[in-house]
């Protein structure tokens, strides 16, 4: 009692503090179990390591590539988006538990030779991972891994199939500090970004596939040979697709052909125009008589031929009133469904859920924060000197397409979680919890490591406690997918 420890820092309001460090095992990233147990039993870091090429040499192997992804993954989904992280927290009790693939105590143990991992790997380590990723093989199996992981959390949480869903398509701007190869500057978003394309699963939020395209190509780039494989691939494995939503930028004759020809109902905004304008014009009138204070909402069905199109569709005007507003507000919606399958009404409250996927998009965002700063950067000089050898330059774009993949993938890890611990411990009026709130009350979780002879206690806060049996209730009641 009252000795004075070097590492010890004084707090001039109150001298009765002292903060102190001390080598006892201590962690912040608790949660970080929940994502292994949550992984585990769904199987798909397993799977994804066997699915990829992993061109190493067997016998100069430290950490297998199971191990690498799954400490990027985590390291994401918790919202680490640096591989400096990976250094940082190399040591960190919970994370040496929930990454390693050995059994009972031994990654807390010192390894005796240097082929066992000693804690994560490091940050050249990951990058390794990311230029071993970067070829169209694995590129191809990050991507196939997204709808993987769809496929596998509708069976875990449900135990069969959806009879029909619905896809919802989007592009988004994904920022970057520097010239990155293949980045542009994009007048819409006003800012130098990749402009990626995305497509997920309405009914549980999953990506089921993305793809890293240059900052300054249109919305609709790529959009029919991106989105056709996803619906044969959700057909196949979880559902009929019975429709597919998007914004103003994708209708395009081939997409739109395609989806009819495979009888799927659509429903995207159509951007204004001076021949839609003139259509509108007639119907952009109030109604006699004094407003009303609430908002009014009028519908009119149109029959419309775009230049490029093949034949004409049906297009519904939707007016808009709003309390205070002096002028009518307005705006266009697409549609194959006929007013009988699809009433006006009803197909606006049908295009307005796909805010929902915009506000999915809107978490990996600002959660995750996608960092891709992948450059072609060979060294020139190491220690002063030039080396006897170059390196290759590595494609900066493909790894950066790689990168983008692995966020969506951990997106989807915590995703999994974030819809099991709703429907264990549902929000205030039984809303789903956002990835936010999953990361700060769960997965960012301070413990202390208690190592007995064989077993690793994490001492959680006991106000936690209700919590976390909460998660593991829910947690056990998923299905694991029947591969055999």
């Amino acid at each position: 009692m009252g000795e004075t420890h070097r590492s010890a820092l004084g707090c001039s309001f109150n001298g009765s503090i002292r903060v102190e460090g001390r080598p006892e095992r201590l962690t912040t990233n608790a949660g970080v179990l929940a994502l292994r147990e949550s992984d585990e039993r769904i199987g798909l870091t397993a799977w994804l390591a066997n699915a990829l090429r992993d061109r190493r040499s067997p016998l100069l192997i430290t950490h297998p590539l199971v191990e690498l992804l799954r400490a990027r993954l985590y390291l994401m989904a918790q919202g680490h988006r640096d591989q400096d992280d990976a250094d940082r927290l190399r040591h960190d009790p919970a994370l040496r538990m929930a990454v390693s693939e050995r059994r009972g105590l031994s990654p807390l143990e010192t390894p005796q030779n240097t082929l066992t991992p000693d804690g994560l790997a490091s940050q050249p380590t990951q990058s390794r991972l990311i230029e071993a990723l970067s070829c169209e093989d694995n590129l191809s199996a990050l991507n196939a891994a997204l709808f993987e992981w769809a496929r596998r959390d509708v069976f875990a949480h449900r135990g069969r199939r959806f009879k029909r869903v619905t896809l919802d398509v989007d592009s988004t701007a994904i920022r970057v500090h520097g010239r990155q190869a293949g980045s542009a500057n994009n007048g819409h978003y006003h800012m130098r970004c990749y402009h990626p394309i995305v497509t997920m699963l309405a009914e549980t939020g999953a990506w089921l596939a993305a793809k890293l395209r240059p900052g300054n190509v249109w919305t609709a780039e790529g959009v029919v040979d991106h989105l056709l494989p996803v619906i044969d691939r959700v057909e196949t494995g979880i559902a009929r697709v019975a429709s597919v939503r998007g914004d103003a930028g994708f209708p395009e004759e081939k997409l739109l052909a395609a989806l009819e020809g495979r009888r799927i109902g659509y429903a995207f905004r159509l951007k204004t125009n001076p021949v839609l304008q003139r259509k509108a014009q007639p119907f952009l009138l109030r109604p006699p008589g004094r407003p009303p204070n609430e908002p009014r909402t009028w519908f009119h069905e149109l029959a419309y031929r775009a230049e490029p199109w093949s034949r004409a569709r049906r297009v519904v005007l939707v007016v808009l009133e709003r309390p205070g507003e002096l002028f009518l507000d307005s705006f266009f919606l697409l549609t194959n469904w006929s007013v009988e399958q699809m009433p006006a009404a009803e197909l606006l409250d049908f295009y307005r859920q796909r805010g929902t996927m915009e506000g999915h998009i809107g978490e990996l965002k600002s959660v995750l924060e996608p960092a891709l700063s992948c450059t072609t950067r060979p060294k020139s000089h190491i220690n002063g000197r030039a080396p006897k050898t170059r390196t290759p330059a590595r494609d900066a774009e493909q790894a950066n397409a790689a990168t983008f993949l692995l966020y969506a993938l951990a997106y989807n890890l915590a995703n999994t979680l974030r819809r099991t611990v709703s429907a264990a411990v549902p929000g205030r009026h039984g809303a789903a919890w956002s990835l936010d709130r999953l990361r700060r009350v769960l997965l960012v979780a301070a413990a202390r490591v208690i190592v007995s002879a064989r077993r690793a206690t994490f001492v959680i806060n006991d106000a936690s406690t209700d919590l976390w049996r909460s998660v593991w209730s829910g947690l056990d009641r998923l299905r694991p997918l029947d591969t055999s």
